[in-house]
């Protein structure tokens, strides 16, 4: 049965990705009542379907590291709460390292993950060869390696989080496009959408890279840039190793996992351009080879099974925008993730729940509020592809 849109709701959430479903789920949950989501398309279908899977803690920020380390207890835990299989495949992660720069920045992240109680630890090239057999070690200087990470299915966990979400009581709208907010002061009255009109008072934003312009519609600035990222499948390896972790060549981005029979392979493309392009185009394919052809040669004897296109929600610094909007009462906005989206939801969930109901959330998320850039105050996460 397809949800109807209501004429009011208490909160209503914009997006319907992992950030968006999670966050529905985490209020229902506590007992919010008249929590309403809509999503333009269908659940999921949007950033989320389009994402590696991987899911880490490996970052070199504290705040990114507790999101990351918040998130995967949940997705070790959800097959019991919220209840659904999300193919759960914790082999870790595997960044190669081409230089000293990179040896130290990886040295620095790592003593902050361990302290943070995670067990990363700092690998030579040879055994990350051990690790990941189809990697060449040519020019590498070592590796990093967090063993507690992995990859498991978004559109599971996007799942997963709406049923339950639906069960305690959220609705979820699908094929329903926000056409604008309205408000009178600095309150919001309203949302207008292709279905209609819902009367409410909050509105959290989990657009993803359709963010900047929902804000635009009541003042407030969410520097969220979307650029196109592709990935390609592999025909069957039968040589794979079933517990091949998640490899990042830092220098490159290419990386790759585990698929099925095969692997998903990704790179960022240096010469993709800003904006909704979402077609699948060959024209990165050579430069993908070329890293290949460098990292992992075998590969180049392996056929493409197939591939899609998705979107990247980029901010200035790499790091989420996560808060409250100050100049309007009651805009919440969770979005601009830069590629660890997928992976932080379970955490946001609880975080912007925790901002709507006004407690203190688990981590103090202060310094990705949007105003930052504002000031002096903002810091790159590096440890991103």
């Amino acid at each position: 049965m397809v949800a109807s849109l209501p004429a009011r709701a208490d909160v209503v959430i914009v997006g319907g990705g992992v950030m968006g479903t999670s966050i529905a789920f985490h209020l229902a949950e506590a007992g919010v009542e008249r929590v309403l989501l809509l999503e333009m398309a269908q659940l999921g279908s949007g950033s989320t379907s389009k994402a590696a899977g991987g899911v880490r803690a490996n970052f070199s920020d504290e705040l990114n590291i507790a999101l990351g380390a918040r998130s995967l207890e949940a997705f070790a835990a959800f097959g019991e709460r919220p209840g659904q299989e999300i193919d759960l495949h914790r082999v870790g992660y595997l960044f190669l390292l081409s230089t000293g720069d990179q040896l130290e920045l990886f040295e620095e992240s790592t003593r902050l993950q361990n302290a943070a109680g995670q067990p990363t630890r700092m690998i030579s090239a040879s055994e990350a060869a051990r690790l990941a057999p189809l990697i060449s070690t040519d020019g590498l200087v070592g590796a990093c390696f967090s063993p507690n990470d992995g990859h498991c299915t978004p559109e599971s966990v996007v799942l997963g989080y709406a049923t339950a979400a639906r069960r305690l009581g959220a609705t979820l709208v699908t094929g329903c496009t926000v056409l604008g907010i309205d408000a009178v002061g600095n309150e919001i009255r309203q949302v207008r959408t292709s279905l209609g009109i819902v009367e409410t008072s909050t509105v959290i934003c989990a657009a993803g890279a359709w963010s900047a312009s929902l804000a635009a519609s009541v003042g407030v600035d969410l520097p969220v840039t979307p650029l196109r990222r592709q990935i390609v499948v592999t025909d069957a390896i039968p040589t794979l190793p079933p517990d091949l972790p998640m490899t990042i060549d830092f220098s490159s981005t290419f990386y790759f996992h585990r698929e099925g029979p095969g692997l998903l392979v990704g790179m960022s493309d240096p010469e993709e351009e800003p904006g909704f392009n979402l077609d699948n185009s060959d024209a990165w394919l050579p430069r993908l080879t070329a890293v290949m052809e460098q990292r992992t040669p075998s590969l180049l004897e392996v056929g493409l099974t197939g591939g899609w296109a998705g979107l990247y929600e980029v901010t200035p610094d790499h790091n989420a925008l996560i808060g409250e909007a100050a100049g309007i009462d009651r805009f919440l906005y969770a979005t601009g993730f830069s590629g660890h989206g997928f992976l932080q939801g379970p955490a946001i969930g609880e975080v912007i729940r925790d901002l709507y109901l006004g407690r203190t959330p688990f981590v103090d998320v202060s310094p990705l509020d949007a105003t930052r850039f504002h000031s002096s105050t903002h810091r790159t996460e590096q440890n991103v592809v």
